[in-house]
This record gives structure tokens, C-alpha cells and sequence, in this order.
């Protein structure tokens, strides 16, 4: 369990420190949000979309040297495209089909560290490990951005992506060593067969398919976010990348006191309830950016929207594992997961498209589509269903 903690805040520091390095990095060296968002698109959704092969691996190889994998071509992809800009050679084009590369395998280790979570602990700390992964990525956004926007600023965006590739590496040696816990599962023979499986139950299953349609709704919106705050307070605040990653931090912050929060209670039942009143949340906190487009009230919007992520984190990932059949962990999580994100990469190309336009239309475009999702998970998500114990 150390083992795994440890990897899982490695790689979780040098994932968000990527999210925000290269929006930064592209920003800084082609000037075009559209490109950013194509940037942000590419490295996001390969991943997405071979979602049932990954799970199907991670059901049938294990996952601590799939995680091993994903991290080792996140080092070789940054590395490429660092020495690539280094030496002058990099065009938009090779930066997309890189980051395409990078996203990928990317799926691996999220899902791969995160369904490792219900298989070693028991039932009734679910709760409890859950908002521990949840501040995974609290700390995560606390570290990463912030450094991330600091040595983009101080030492240059590829210097930055080389940084990154060595906590992958970091992160791979730390991951050495582990051993799956033993556990049932449904995968054997054909992969293909085992991906398709997978799809279909997790899109039979009503709860994952709500959560992955209201999930997805309201990380368009986060995407959007993505990409219009950092122009927001570059271009029209005239900040520097620093900043950007600051305010970043803030929401990592106010997510984990939400997290924890949300965390020391038995919350089994109310997972829907919390998770429509947090996207309406969600909704309203980005609303205030269009009253006043200032950074206090960016940071006061943030730090709103970290703390009302916090309890839907923890609600999402219980509901999912109470609702989902040991032996389809990995498949039903990898493509879950990847359903519930999906719309963030779309998010984001949209984001780059309204951003260069107007910021006004592209705030309330995320806002419209947060009150969305809010509504979606209310109409799509069943409030009772069966659900499994796979805690020991």
C-alpha cells in the first residue's frame, strides 16, 4: 500500500504538472489557444477511446507493469518533444502527434492505481481510501501546477517538460516491486472479446452509464476552464505563468478540505444527491467570473470549485465500486473513467475556439454546461441499484 500511495502521488504531481506545462508551454511558444486546446485534445483522448482494451489488459496482465509501461512512454514522449524544441525542430503538427502519444497508455496507471484501491481495503474504509485518493490528486494540484507555471516562467517550457519526464521516471522505479492483490475476474481468452465485454457491461450497467453521461457533460465544461483561465489571467490580466499555476494550487487546496471532509462520513445512498448539487455548485462558482473577470474573483471562483469537487470525488468513486461487480474491476473502471472524462478534452478544443473569440462566451458556455450535467445526473443516475462488496 505504501508502494502504491507513493506511486500514485509521483505520478499524479507530474500528471498535473503536464496539464498545465503544456498549455503553458504552447502558449508560450506558438501563441495560439486554438493550438493549446488541440494540444490539451491530443493528449487526452487516445487514451479515452481504447479504454476497453485497457481494461481488458489490466484484468488479464495485472497492473503494476502496465503502469510501469504508460510511465516509461510519458518519459520518452516529453523527452522527445523537449529536445525537439530545444533544437528548433519542433512544429505544431509533430507536438500534436506526440502528446497523442503520451495519452495513449495514459489510461494504464489511472486506472491501474485506482482499481487497486477497492481490492486491497476493506469495505468499510471505502470511504475513507477514497477521499485518500482524492487528495491524491489534491496534492497533486497543490505541487503541480504551481511549479509547473513557475519553471515554465523562470527556465522555459521545454526545460519544464524535461522536469516532468524524470518524476515518470521516478514514478516507474517507485512502482517496481508491487504485486497485485489476488482477485476474481471474468477476463481470459480473446483481448478483443474481453474489451468489447467490458463496453457492453459497463454501458448496461445504469449507474456507470449515468455517471459516465453526467460526468462527461461536466468535464466539457472543465475543459473549457482549461483553457480560458490561463488566457484569462496571460492575456488579458497580464499575468505571468506562475500565477496560472497558483490558482491552480488554490482549488487543490479547498479540494481537499472537501475531500476529507466529505471522506468521514458513511455516505452510501446519497452519492447521487451530492454529486447533482456539486455540479449545480460547480455551475454557480464559474458564474462569478462573468460578473467580475478579476483575479480575486477568479481565486475566490476556484477555491469555490475545489471545495465542492472534493465531496463529488468521493461520492463518484464510491458509487462506481459499490455498483460495479469485482469481476469486471478493470474493464468497467477503464472504460468508466475514460466515459466520465471524455468530455474534457472535447472541452477543451471548444475552450480554444471561444477563448481566442471572447472569454465572456466561453465562461458562460461552461456555466450553461455545468447546470447541465447537474440535471443529467439527477434524471440519469438510479437511485437504488445492486451493488457488491470487494473489500476484503
Amino acid at each position: 500500500m505504501g508502494r502504491v500511495l507513493l506511486g500514485m502521488v509521483v505520478g499524479r504531481v507530474a500528471s498535473s504538472m503536464l496539464g498545465v506545462a503544456l498549455v503553458l508551454f504552447t502558449l508560450q511558444r506558438f501563441a495560439s489557444p486554438e493550438l493549446a486546446g488541440f494540444v490539451t485534445f491530443a493528449s487526452v483522448t487516445p487514451g479515452l477511446l481504447i479504454a476497453p482494451v485497457v481494461g481488458a489488459l489490466l484484468d488479464r496482465h495485472g497492473r503494476a507493469r502496465l503502469i510501469i509501461l504508460d510511465q516509461s512512454v510519458a518519459f520518452c514522449s516529453l523527452v522527445a518533444i523537449a529536445l525537439l524544441a530545444l533544437t528548433g525542430s519542433l512544429t505544431p503538427a509533430l507536438l500534436v502527434l506526440i502528446a497523442g502519444i503520451t495519452g495513449l497508455t495514459s489510461p494504464l496507471t489511472n486506472v491501474g492505481l485506482r482499481t487497486l484501491f477497492p481490492l486491497i481495503v476493506p469495505r468499510h474504509l471505502w470511504e475513507r481510501v477514497n477521499a485518500l485518493d482524492s487528495n491524491g490528486y489534491v496534492v497533486a494540484t497543490l505541487i503541480g501546477p504551481p511549479v509547473a507555471g513557475l519553471l515554465v516562467q523562470t527556465v522555459g517550457g521545454a526545460e519544464t517538460l524535461l522536469a516532468i519526464a524524470s518524476l515518470y521516471a521516478v514514478g516507474a522505479v517507485v512502482i517496481l516491486g508491487v504485486k497485485d492483490p489476488p482477485g476474481s475476474t471474468s477476463s481470459a481468452g480473446r483481448l478483443l472479446v474481453n474489451a468489447w465485454e467490458g463496453l457492453r457491461y459497463t454501458l448496461q450497467n445504469r449507474t456507470l452509464l449515468g455517471l459516465g453521461v453526467a460526468m462527461s457533460v461536466l468535464n466539457v465544461s472543465g475543459g473549457i476552464v482549461s483553457i480560458v483561465l490561463p488566457v484569462l489571467l496571460l492575456d488579458h490580466l497580464h499575468l505571468g505563468s506562475s500565477v496560472v499555476g497558483g490558482v491552480w494550487a488554490v482549488m487543490g487546496v479547498t479540494g481537499g478540505i472537501g475531500a476529507l471532509w466529505a471522506g468521514r462520513w458513511r455516505i452510501g445512498g446519497m452519492e447521487r444527491t451530492i454529486l447533482a448539487w456539486g455540479m449545480l455548485g460547480y455551475a454557480a462558482t464559474a458564474s462569478l467570473v462573468l460578473a467580475s473577470p478579476t483575479l480575486a474573483v477568479v481565486i475566490l471562483a476556484v477555491a469555490l470549485e475545489g471545495f465542492v469537487n472534493g465531496p463529488m470525488d468521493v461520492a463518484m468513486f464510491t458509487l462506481r465500486q459499490r455498483r460495479t461487480d469485482p469481476a469486471w474491476l478493470g474493464r468497467a473502471f477503464a472504460v468508466s473513467m475514460s466515459f466520465n472524462f471524455f468530455g474534457y478534452p472535447v472541452g477543451a478544443a471548444i475552450g480554444g475556439q471561444l477563448a481566442s473569440v471572447d472569454i465572456a462566451v466561453a465562461v458562460g458556455a461552461a456555466v450553461a454546461i455545468g447546470a447541465l450535467s447537474a440535471l443529467l445526473a439527477w434524471w440519469l443516475i438510479p437511485r437504488d441499484a445492486p451493488t457488491f462488496d470487494t473489500g476484503r
